[in-house]
């Protein structure tokens, strides 16, 4: 008979201890270690889920002889979260998506379901966390209560697939609202453990492998951002999308990190109503709807979000500090950065922030991470720290160097087209690169920092 033993495992990193200590010695997290059952299992003996000994041989092929079979996507009318996803879902994939409490995934993946069972599709939503009358009513919030959706609740998996077996043809696609609350009867631990999350996952992607369904599962986070459970769970997956934003602000950012099927730098944007989320088409539109270009301390950036151009606000504050050590506050850019910046602006162009308490904010709640923005976020402090708007039509794109020399960046041409249908009509650039067709746009080419900080002088 199998002897029980116990091991206590790391719900953040899934490391396992053979005691119980407070802190991971994997991950050094603290509280994080759990009690889980495991079986040992005597010499020779197979585990669940190992090879049996006399496996079918499979032949092998050459890569250049594998064909690549059509795969017809499943589209469901909402062209941010096709965007998002590559063009559609993908029969037979996984799809994990996360965020915070509160910030929107399960009324998306409700108006994505219905949105598919309208075109025609069978679509499946099982819900652990909430009731079917709790769903019936945001479903009536929404318009969507006449949706053909099939809906049960339930958290037991063996109950969730034995429901889908017992439909007559497989679900076009099912989601599961969330990985972490549902269970394996087989396993003694309590759900949203490591070892249920992985069992649970493991099960039900293998239903959606065999029955050529396309699958989404709701996942919990953590107070770091990251998706609760172990890490193998975003490597079982195909697609891992994270749904970004401030509950206080009405946008909402659906960006993928991983896909198999598409690109990893696409987002979809929305904008979080009564109805549920509704798309942005034009996000640049959006998030400089309220900006006013009279103020000092804010400058206009124009970013890519994978193939889409975005025009974002950056904001500025520079005030006396009451304190010792003055402050830097940033929201939605990298604190490093601004570090960098500051330091090039005071030891290249000779200006001083000391003393100074420093804020920068991208409007709208949106995140950017690229180094184009360096300029902009330059300007914008400048502008603060001079007491000088700019003009309301400018735009700046590119990267500060810490030699104190602007550098040119990718898909310039793009970005200038999309600040060009705006309304822009001047934009500085880094001077060198290879030649850029500004429109009808007028161009400043600045070489290094000093330069940019006489324009910004010169208003």
């Amino acid at each position: 008979m199998a002897k029980a033993q116990t091991q206590f495992v790391c719900q953040n990193c899934g490391t396992a201890h053979r005691k119980w200590a407070g802190q991971c010695t994997g991950c050094e997290e603290w509280n994080t270690l759990v009690e889980e059952q495991l079986v040992e299992r005597k010499a020779g003996s197979r585990l669940p889920g190992m090879a049996k000994k006399g496996g079918k041989a499979t032949k092998l092929a050459k890569l250049s002889e594998q064909r690549e079979d059509p795969v017809s996507r499943l589209t469901c009318n909402m062209a941010e979260f096709d965007r998002v996803t590559g063009g559609g879902l993908v029969p037979g994939s996984a799809l994990l998506i996360g965020g915070d409490p509160g910030i929107g995934k399960s009324t998306v993946l409700l108006q994505v379901s219905a949105a598919l069972a309208n075109t025609g599709k069978s679509a499946v939503y099982i819900t652990a966390e909430e009731s079917g009358a709790q769903v019936r009513l945001r479903a009536d919030r929404m318009n969507l209560a006449d949706a053909p959706v099939e809906l049960a609740a339930m958290a037991s998996v063996s109950d969730i697939l034995a429901t889908l077996e017992s439909l007559a043809t497989p679900p076009d696609l099912l989601v599961i609202d969330s990985i972490q609350t549902v269970f394996v009867d087989a396993l003694d631990s309590a759900p949203g453990t490591v070892a249920q999350v992985r069992s649970a996952a493991q099960e039900l992607i293998g239903y959606a492998k065999a029955r050529n369904t396309a699958l989404i599962l709701v996942g919990h986070v953590t107070k770091d951002g990251q998706i609760a459970g172990p890490r193998v769970l975003e490597h079982m997956v195909d697609t891992v999308l994270y749904f970004e934003g401030d509950r206080g602000h009405r946008f909402r950012i659906l960006r993928a990190v991983k896909n198999r099927f598409g690109a990893t730098d696409e987002i979809g944007v929305f904008e979080m109503t009564e109805l549920g989320l509704m798309e942005v088409t034009n996000p640049s539109a959006l998030f400089l709807g309220d900006r006013q270009s009279d103020v000092a301390g804010t400058a206009v950036f124009a970013g890519m979000e994978g193939t889409r151009p975005m025009l974002v606000e950056i904001q500025a504050l520079v005030a006396p500090s009451s304190f010792g050590t003055p402050r830097r506050a940033v929201v939605g850019w990298d604190t490093g950065r601004l570090s960098m910046v500051l330091a090039v602006l005071e030891a290249r162009a000779g200006l001083s922030f000391a003393g100074q308490d420093i804020y920068l904010n991208v409007a709208g709640g949106l995140r950017v991470n690229e180094p184009a923005a360096d300029m902009a976020a330059a300007a914008a402090l400048v502008s603060a720290l001079l007491e000088r708007p700019f003009d309301g039509g400018l735009v700046l794109i590119g990267e500060i160097a810490l030699t104190g020399t602007l550098r040119p960046v990718g898909q310039t041409d793009t970005r200038l087209k999309e600040a060009e249908k705006l309304g822009f009509e001047r934009a500085i650039l880094p001077k060198g690169g290879s030649a850029v067709k500004g429109g009808s746009l007028r161009l400043d080419r600045p070489a290094n920092i000093n330069a940019l900080v006489a324009l910004i002088r010169e208003g």
